[in-house]
């Protein structure tokens, strides 16, 4: 594939930017209600997953000034700005997951939470293979991580609507930090790849 000449490149970038808004507005309600419901149904992986979309939120932005940039110099800065963001994430949520299995602290189900992240993997995926797409364009590398930690996004809220239908259906109370646990796995992994460049 040829690359693009400089008004394609702009079309595309401006694309890029879209995308990255979108996702930026997503995951601001996706926080405020991932939190909401994760507190008032004491699940951590509900606030591990509104957190998460904080971090989205954070990774947009850097998207977003990268893409703004006149030169390619924030590339690394701003692939470890996203790869810190997301090793806080993990620490928390790796925290909080084995308090709670400790001492068996069990969440209420939460109807709002199943209805959300049915509604975040929908769209988280459609935004993810949207950004992938338009970073392999673009030859940007920086938009192809970020699609990335979207579409990994999308993966857990895969993964956290089964832990809450779990728990509403079965009282499972131990599938909600057992998916958080999950979800710190994928951070650490991702947040190391991302300081590495990769």
């Amino acid at each position: 594939m040829s690359s693009p000449n400089a008004s394609q490149a702009a079309t595309l970038v401006r694309r890029g930017l879209l995308l990255e808004y979108l996702t930026i507005a997503w995951s601001i309600l996706s926080a405020v209600v991932a939190t909401a419901a994760g507190i008032a149904a004491g699940s951590i992986a509900l606030i591990g997953f509104g957190l998460d979309s904080v971090i989205e939120v954070f990774a947009g932005a850097v998207v977003v000034w990268q893409l703004r940039g006149v030169t390619g110099g924030r590339d690394r800065l701003a692939l470890r700005l996203i790869g810190v963001a997301f090793l806080l994430l993990a620490a928390y949520v790796l925290v909080q997951s084995l308090r709670s299995l400790l001492t068996q602290t069990r969440p209420e189900s939460s109807v709002t939470g199943i209805a959300l992240t049915a509604g975040a993997l929908a769209v988280m995926t459609a935004l993810g293979i949207a950004k992938r797409r338009m970073g392999f364009r673009l030859g940007n590398p920086v938009l192809l991580t970020e699609a990335k930690v979207t579409l990994i996004d999308a993966g857990l809220s895969a993964m956290l609507l089964a832990g809450l239908v779990l728990n509403a259906a079965l009282g499972w109370w131990w599938a909600d930090p057992l998916v958080a646990l999950g979800l710190a796995a994928l951070a650490v992994k991702e947040g190391v790849e991302a300081l590495r460049g990769e």
